[in-house]
């Protein structure tokens, strides 16, 4: 890290609380449990913390072309994205759920025969998604903005159910627009993509990581902003998914 006075993380500029607050300043300020985290360990390493706001399907693009450092925005942890970054140590584990509209019937993934489900495209949401029996899936990820747009798809009709990790979809659930069908509890855990052949960074990471979350720092900021969730400590604690 000699030499390095700063460090920028890719992440989109979105309203997806309590993840993240879409950003009154074009990405500059950010709220919500990410953002913390990140700046927690941008502290830890004295770095200045930098987001490269892009669509989602250019974060990962933009770590390989030397445009951002890293990665940190929702990344769960699967072979499609491990063959393109390297991860971090896991900074959160959450289960996945399904939000459909208001009075819709669906409460598991066999009622989801027929239906039009969102997911973000080659995320483990997606890979849920394809396991329910029967189902249409509906890619969504090219867009500035695609938690709004998915959620404004079930709203409208677009589609009839969307698949995302439970700390943004359980509190939807409780709008007058929408009912949560299930969660699924998959312990997805999500960590902090870094170009392959940048080593020396994904040691520091991995490094301030571990501090933060064995000093307690890392618990503070989760039941700070993830109140209904339990702070998955023995998933964390092992420092590697299982």
């Amino acid at each position: 890290m000699t030499g390095r006075q700063q460090i920028r993380f890719a992440c989109i500029d979105s309203e997806a609380a309590p993840l993240f607050d879409a950003s009154r300043d074009g990405g500059i300020t950010r709220t919500g449990y990410e953002p913390e985290v990140a700046q927690l360990v941008a502290d830890e390493l004295g770095l200045e913390l930098v987001w490269h706001i892009v669509p989602w399907d250019e974060m990962i693009p933009a770590v390989q072309r030397g445009e951002a450092d890293a990665v940190w925005c929702g990344q769960g942890i699967i072979p499609s994205r491990q063959e393109q970054v390297d991860f971090t140590r896991p900074y959160a584990v959450f289960d996945e759920a399904v939000l459909v509209r208001a009075g819709d019937p669906a409460r598991s993934p066999e009622d989801l025969r027929g239906y039009r489900v969102a997911a973000i495209e080659g995320s483990a949401n997606m890979r849920l998604a394809e396991t329910f029996p029967g189902a249409e899936l509906v890619p969504f990820g090219a867009s500035d903005d695609v938690f709004a747009d998915m959620i404004e798809a079930v709203r409208s009709g677009e589609v009839d159910a969307m698949v995302d990790d439970d700390l943004v979809t359980v509190p939807l659930g409780d709008e007058p627009d929408f009912d949560l069908a299930f969660v699924a509890p998959t312990r997805n855990p999500w960590g902090v993509g870094v170009s392959k052949e940048n080593h020396e960074l994904l040691a520091a990471l991995d490094g301030a990581l571990a501090k933060v979350i064995a000093d307690g720092r890392l618990r503070a900021v989760w039941e700070k902003w993830l109140t209904n969730l339990p702070y998955p400590a023995e998933s964390l604690d092992a420092g590697r998914p299982s």
